[in-house]
């Protein structure tokens, strides 16, 4: 099944302009599933503490063979309970071929942990307002793994951005600027908006995407909104804001810089970013809407050649930039709802959160993996869907060392 490929001249010839990605096909992962973590008991809602869920939220290969990490969130009833934060790691198989197919497999659960051993949970109220290393509250949001096997993984609540080694033990947390922090972190995320909070993240809006460069020397994290002091808000409290902070931190020195990112629609918001090469990216956007109410649920190209470093700019404008500042070039690359992929319909999903390359295949066409989030709902599969990319479709792609 065929779609046309939505990429401008800026980036293809005008003779390859219009181009093809095929949908291969989709695994799906009951949502009443258990995991192998083997953790006994329930949450307090009810949810047994070793279900299998909301997988889809971050996914990442690994560079050996099939396996790919998939980060879970903070858990159900959205931060009410200590769900105890994780990784799964699987074996997703895609073959294309005249029977294209998708298979997926878990291998192993990780729980993640700080430096002593203790669990990081998704409760909001696993808050330490004096020492905020000593936080344990965590909601994973973006997964990547650096060419030795290092897990980066970005926190919506801080925003954070943490190093865990291969036993999920935190060994490093980047520093983030504060203008990502929110103003004023609280256990109520009605204390985290304005006049409370009158700078950083608005509540479960932080570093919702992760990427990492090909040689793995720089990650970037991209915010899902605008931040309160980026005009996020009008007079009302309504979302009014285009301009995304998207930060980009040099692993060795811990150095940062930063650029806009704008989003198409002031209701819509990012939900993964990945690495096509040193300055390509491509970023996940979509509405807060599913099935035949969904309408943007779409995978741009960007660029950051050109853009401009506004680490120094502490406000920006809810939409036009000012001549000095020149934000990513952007190009639509898939839209997830065109009809001639089949996956449109009162079945779509609200959230699709993760992308992924998978190896090629053996044409020599470029796999890419989007997953969604199913927030822990029995009812509701995990779906990891397979697009294959004609190599035209996608110039100047790195495969990740």
């Amino acid at each position: 099944m065929l779609a046309r490929l939505l990429i401008l001249a800026a980036l293809l010839p005008a003779s390859q302009a219009r181009a093809q990605i095929a949908f291969l096909g989709e695994a799906s992962i009951p949502g009443d599933a258990s995991d192998l973590s083997a953790l006994p008991g329930k949450t307090p809602n009810g949810t047994p503490n070793d279900r299998l869920g909301s997988i889809g939220s971050a996914i990442a290969r690994t560079g050996k063979g099939n396996e790919y990490i998939l980060a879970c969130d903070r858990g159900p009833n959205d931060g009410e309970v200590p769900f105890i934060s994780r990784w799964q790691t699987m074996e997703i198989v895609v073959t294309g071929g005249a029977t294209p197919s998708v298979k997926a497999r878990l291998v192993s659960t990780t729980l993640l942990k700080d430096e002593g051993g203790k669990p990081f949970n998704g409760a909001l109220a696993a808050l330490d307002r004096t020492d905020p290393k000593k936080t344990m509250r965590f909601d994973p949001e973006g997964v990547r793994v650096s060419p030795q096997g290092t897990v980066y993984i970005s926190d919506e609540y801080g925003p954070y951005v943490r190093e865990f080694d291969a036993t999920g033990k935190r060994v490093r947390e980047f520093a983030v600027p504060k203008k990502f922090l929110s103003g004023n972190s609280s256990v109520e995320p009605k204390d985290e908006m304005p006049p409370k909070s009158v700078s950083g993240r608005l509540p479960n809006r932080g570093m919702e995407g992760l990427a990492i460069s090909p040689d793995g020397s720089k990650l970037f994290g991209l915010m899902q909104s605008p931040s309160i002091q980026d005009r996020a808000l009008d007079a009302d409290g309504k979302k009014h804001g285009h301009n995304c902070r998207l930060l980009e931190i040099d692993v060795k020195s811990g150095a940062t810089r930063e650029y806009v990112y704008p989003l198409e629609d002031n209701g819509s918001g990012n939900c993964e970013i990945l690495a096509v090469n040193a300055t390509d990216f491509l970023v996940l956007e979509r509405d807060g809407k599913g099935g035949e109410s969904a309408k943007t649920k779409m995978i741009y190209r960007i660029s950051l050649e050109g853009a401009t470093d506004v680490s120094a700019v502490d406000s920006l404008p809810n939409k036009k930039l000012p001549d000095a500042i020149r934000a990513v070039k952007k190009r639509p690359l898939l839209d997830l709802l065109d009809p001639k992929f089949g996956l449109a319909g009162k079945n779509f999903p609200e959230k699709v959160e993760g992308l992924a390359f998978a190896p090629d295949l053996a044409d020599g066409r470029h796999v890419l993996l989007v997953t969604t989030d199913n927030d822990y709902i029995a009812e509701k599969p995990t779906q990891i869907w397979a697009f294959a990319i004609d190599p035209k479709s996608l110039p100047g792609y790195v495969a990740q060392k």
